[in-house]
């Protein structure tokens, strides 16, 4: 069905999400859930619609990257940093629960994200200081977030809060013992860099996200446990949030979330799946980052391994990552972000009928 609409857009994109959550919460027989993502939806309009104006008098303005595809040129100097008024909220929501709860699964969850958010801040304000598309270097960045990560990660799991078993079904796991170290490290900066450079595209990186927070949230309900609520409560928050975001964010784009964005979603959905043990779930319905990032890790390999036997380095991808290549494909960037969108639905459905049915 998804496939035959002919424009899936915002509108779309809204109407299904909220119809999937009035089915989802009917069936839990908890309305919190379509309440949670529509304050949060409401919050995040209006923070984004505000904040813009915020942004455009401290002319806090993108800057595109030479090396991209040339129709991009005409999005520089459009308002960035946008991810502030969009963790923010989030991060004040989460602080709360966390006063409230005094739970150390939630405090450990705080400080992970709000580490990222800084990371993410700090490589926004450089790029526009400096008026080039890149703030802090690769390797600068790259240390800073496993510093953060290795943190979250030997703490989450002295403390027992990381399980070593990736649960497949209720019946079946894969016992990785002390590889589940690597392995979290590898969902926790590997997911926030994923979605990074999903982020290319007018509304692809917050419409993903917004979907992906919706089958994290509904599998982790799944797992009926009531210690593990509150973290379906922070998806869809945070799917009201992206989808808030959205508004302001679709082609034309009027702002941008930059890496203050990208960065910590990734690192949200990234921890709350390892706290959840939701990891096997999350890989399916990050599929869409998943392949971006990889498109992106074949292309510089298959050109450095050709450089080194050929002398002369060649490409499988016409640009990296992949919606670039669709893109000088001929393909206009409304229908990439839109068949994106679908494919991430129907990713989120496979999750939750591998879920049930395993």
């Amino acid at each position: 069905m998804i496939g035959k609409i002919k424009k899936f857009n915002f509108e779309s994109l809204l109407i299904l999400i909220i119809f999937s959550l009035i089915v989802t919460s009917y069936f839990f027989k908890n309305f919190i859930l379509i309440g949670v993502f529509i304050l949060f939806f409401f919050i995040s309009l209006y923070t984004t619609k505000n904040g813009l104006e915020i942004i455009r008098k401290l002319n806090l303005l993108q800057n595109i990257r030479t090396e991209g595809p040339s129709n991009h040129y005409k999005k520089s100097d459009t308002p960035t940093m946008g991810g502030i008024f969009m963790i923010v909220p989030f991060l004040i929501f989460l602080l709360i629960i966390t006063i409230n709860l005094g739970s150390l699964q939630l405090f450990l969850l705080l400080l992970t994200i709000f580490g990222f958010f800084i990371t993410g801040f700090l490589d926004d304000y450089l790029s526009i200081k400096n008026k080039e598309n890149t703030g802090l270097k690769t390797k600068e960045k790259f240390i800073i977030q496993s510093f953060i990560s290795i943190i979250f990660i030997l703490l989450a799991y002295e403390k027992n809060l990381i399980n070593p078993l990736i649960t497949v079904s209720d019946s079946w796991g894969i016992n990785m013992s002390i590889f589940i170290l690597p392995i979290s490290f590898l969902v926790l900066v590997g997911l926030s860099n994923s979605v990074n450079l999903t982020d290319g595209l007018d509304g692809l990186a917050a419409g993903c996200s917004g979907i992906v927070f919706y089958g994290l949230g509904t599998e982790i309900l799944m797992k009926d446990k009531q210690e593990l609520f509150v973290f379906s409560i922070l998806c869809y928050s945070m799917c009201g949030i992206c989808l808030g975001f959205i508004k302001y964010n679709s082609y034309p784009a009027k702002i941008f979330m930059g890496d203050t964005g990208s960065l910590s979603i990734g690192a949200i959905l990234g921890s709350i799946a390892l706290l959840t043990d939701s990891v096997f779930t999350l890989s399916i319905f990050s599929g869409i980052f998943i392949v971006e990032s990889l498109s992106v890790m074949i292309q510089v390999g298959f050109f450095k391994i050709t450089k080194k036997l050929f002398h002369k380095g060649k490409r499988i991808f016409l640009m990296a990552p992949l919606h670039h290549h669709f893109e000088l494909k001929g393909v206009k960037e409304q229908k990439i972000v839109e068949n994106f969108w679908k494919i991430n639905i129907l990713l989120v459905i496979l999750g939750i009928v591998l879920k049930i049915n395993l």
